[in-house]
């Protein structure tokens, strides 16, 4: 009888120690983590799908650069290619290079809208204004969903790398989360060259 009263009393204790020991802060930032993911890859494929309208569109407009419209469909098609899985957000190789083909989808896209402005009758097509204006809305969706989880990762891994609860992270194998960074830091890290001089 009392053997067991132990038993119970030590698990008591192992129960108030994980508690206080941020056990459960730590199932609550990563699952929160997961789901601000889920917002993020959700705007990524919201962005994914309005490509083809969009290239279809620009198509009609017969001078239209193939070039610009090459880039724009093969940035889509290696973005769609990588597979995304909860292992990705804690295995920084394969974060990265999801960022990198998110980011040169970006690009591409953004390539697309500037070279579109040389066009009046592509600009006056009210098809291709519409869908503009939801990839504008999109990237917003997708800085906002960014910005949340950038936001759950930091808490989390504060968590990881704070005591006590870093000891937790240890026993638990709680690593710190990769978060999303800047693909080419020094380039934009330049402050651009202004020249009014130039004609």
């Amino acid at each position: 009888m009392q053997q067991r009263f132990l038993k119970i009393l030590a698990a008591l204790a192992l129960l108030a120690g994980l508690s206080g020991c941020g056990y459960n802060d730590f199932q609550k930032l990563d699952e929160q983590s997961k789901a601000a993911w889920s917002e993020v890859l959700n705007q990524y494929q919201r962005r994914s799908d309005l490509v083809p309208n969009i290239v279809a569109t620009v198509k009609g407009e017969a001078a239209f650069e193939q070039d610009t419209l090459t880039k724009v469909v093969e940035a889509r098609a290696k973005a769609s290619s990588i597979q995304v899985t909860p292992e990705t957000l804690n295995n920084p190789e394969a974060f990265q290079k999801f960022q990198a083909a998110q980011g040169e989808l970006g690009s591409a896209l953004s390539r697309l809208m500037v070279v579109s402005e040389r066009y009046p009758d592509l600009k006056a097509n009210k098809g291709f204004s519409d869908l503009r204006v939801q990839l504008e809305g999109t990237e917003n969706r997708i800085t906002v969903a960014r910005n949340r989880y950038i936001k759950t990762v930091e808490e989390y891994n504060v968590l990881a790398r704070s005591f006590p609860s870093n000891l937790t992270a240890k026993i638990f194998s709680y690593a710190v989360k990769p978060n999303f960074s800047v693909q080419n830091e020094a380039a934009i890290s330049t402050p651009p060259v202004v020249d009014f001089n130039k004609k």
